[in-house]
């Protein structure tokens, strides 16, 4: 029997490590979820998803998947665990699956990604989802899950909370927390994500455990962290100093943790430079903030990437 919530039908979108992951984890626990694949979805349909996971291994052997959104139709929830460097295509991929009651929850990382979809979709429809979690696609169909899973939710637009995905998610087996302003949560996971995944990047495809040990980067670190607080604060965020410390303390037990943005750019897949670098850093500028540090690390990465090319 499918659990009670307000969740009767979940279209997973863009199932790389986190959609399969968190989509996976959904359906195991008996929701009505179908997966939008591409190159997985042969082997998916034939031998379904398995996840390597801390809190238990699981295969998912029976997937609902398919190739088109146009095969899944309208659903109540739009969970989109792309990368922002595909959101061009969300018009065209997306609109099949919308109907009168959708909701859009973005799996994604950086700032402006909301913006985004609620200028196609409308705001009202859209939420965003800040996920804590290591978790790497190994093989088509195969996760890898090696810590923790949180996911953090807000609405774009600041309205009630949906209790129906918070016991939903909660029950499937990850934990799931809501957050009154969306923004300053996004700022919060940037702290983290702007020098770990930008240093990893700048400094050639390197994992945190180098970045914090023999390249002896942590000071590097401390001190991107620190502009990044200080453009959240420009914006009536405030987020207490000591989150750098806690940030750093929760990095080191993940040892040689490769971030997903160098992992796409080792791999030569787009970066998601603009949605992690590009628009905070145009958001400080915007309100004067010297950020020195985050600039000249853009600076790196893009000079890294384009030189991959």
């Amino acid at each position: 029997m499918r659990p009670s919530s307000q969740l009767d039908k979940i279209a997973v979108v863009g199932a790389g490590a986190v959609g399969l992951y968190y989509g996976a984890r959904l359906a195991a626990a008996g929701h009505d979820v179908c997966f939008l694949l591409r190159s997985d979805y042969d082997h998916v349909r034939e031998h379904g998803i398995r996840v390597d996971s801390v809190d238990g291994d699981f295969l998912l052997e029976k997937v609902s998947c398919v190739e088109k959104s146009a095969d899944i139709g309208e659903v109540d929830l739009v969970i989109v665990a792309w990368k922002a460097t595909v959101n061009a295509l969300a018009e065209s991929i997306i609109s099949p699956l919308v109907g009168e009651k959708t909701r859009l929850l973005l799996l994604q990382n950086g700032m402006g990604n909301c913006e985004f979809y609620a200028d196609l979709f409308g705001a009202e429809r859209v939420f965003g989802g800040l996920c804590f979690v290591c978790i790497n696609r190994i093989s088509p169909g195969y996760i890898q899950h090696t810590a923790s899973g949180l996911i953090r939710v807000g609405a774009h637009t600041g309205s009630a909370e949906p209790m129906g995905w918070m016991e939903a998610f909660n029950a499937a087996g990850f934990p799931c927390e809501w957050v009154d302003s969306l923004e300053k949560a996004q700022w919060m996971k940037l702290v983290w994500n702007i020098p770990f995944n930008g240093l990893a990047i700048a400094e050639g495809g390197v994992n945190t455990a180098q970045l914090l040990g023999e390249l002896d980067l942590g000071a590097e670190v401390r001190e991107i962290m620190s502009e990044v607080i200080a453009c959240a604060a420009a914006y009536g965020h405030e987020i207490d100093a000591g989150f750098i410390d806690h940030q750093i303390a929760i990095t080191l037990p993940m040892k040689g943790y490769r971030p997903s943005s160098m992992i796409d750019f080792v791999a030569g897949k787009p970066v998601e430079v603009e949605a992690i670098w590009t628009e905070p850093l145009r958001r400080a500028q915007v309100r004067n903030v010297a950020v020195p540090r985050m600039k000249a690390l853009h600076q790196r990465i893009e000079t890294a990437v384009n030189d991959r090319r």
